[in-house]
Formats: structure tokens, sequence, C-alpha cells
């Protein structure tokens, strides 16, 4: 037998009625103490879904699709071009380690997509090569 979810909430002491978001956790069973939104068709708070049900029609979903970003903020290809940058960092700061040329501490954290670690000499002429090869009109493809 399911609980009996509570409809209505008091606020500002007992001057606002209102109705209780229906959400409920699934991990102590418990229903969401928030206000819902006057707006939520589904008696939901901004945390639960309230706000916005999202495109319904197909063309909708397909326009948000195309659109590529991730929170408004950037696209998927900006994300790809920032790890590739980050990759030649890291690995230009390998290759500083193998010849030498510093004694500083490594960069600490997770390696970012396509990075190959870069230990030896011969590693070092090689990444040289490919940054030379991958080079457009004088400055790098990632940039």
């Amino acid at each position: 037998m399911g609980k009996v979810l509570c409809t209505e909430l008091t606020t500002a002491g007992g001057r606002i009625k209102c109705l209780r978001c229906t959400a409920q956790s699934s991990r102590t069973k418990e229903q969401c103490a928030r206000p819902a939104l006057n707006s939520s068709r589904t008696q939901k708070c901004q945390f639960h879904g309230g706000r916005q049900s999202g495109p319904k029609t197909e063309e909708g979903r397909k326009r948000i699709g195309l659109a590529h970003t991730v929170h408004g903020q950037e696209s998927k290809q900006s994300r790809r071009d920032r790890s590739a940058s980050s990759a030649l960092l890291n690995q230009l700061e390998d290759a500083m380690h193998v010849l030498g040329m510093t004694t500083a501490a490594r960069t600490r954290g997770r390696k970012p997509n396509g990075y190959m670690p870069v230990c030896t000499v011969t590693d070092v002429q090689q990444l040289i090569l490919d940054i030379e090869l991958h080079r457009v009109g004088g400055s790098f493809e990632g940039q």
C-alpha cells in the first residue's frame, strides 16, 4: 500500500497556503517539502521538473538535438577542441620533463581525451613531427 501524499502546504507562519510538490524521494520515500509551482501541470517544484516539460513535437525535439549545446554554454565541438588543446599541453609538459627542461611538479588530475603519454626522446620527436604535420596557415588546427 502506497503512501498518501499531502497536497497542501502552509508557509509564512500560516499566512500562505499553496500546493505541495508531489515528488517522492527514492531513498527515504518521503515527499518533497517545497511548494509546487503554479505553472506546473504535474504539481512539482522547480527542482523536480515543474518549470518546463520540454519539446513535445517531433520538430521541437529535432531543433533541440541540432543545437548541440549543453546547458546553453558550449557546443560539443568546442568541448572537443578544448580537450584536444588540453591533451597537447599535457604532452608538451611530458616532453619538458623527458628533455630535462623542468623539475616542477606535474599537473594533477584526470587526463583529457586524446592524451598519449610522452615517455622517451623518440616520443618527443614524434610529437614535434605530429605538430608540424597538423599546422595550417602558420597556426595549430585546434586553436
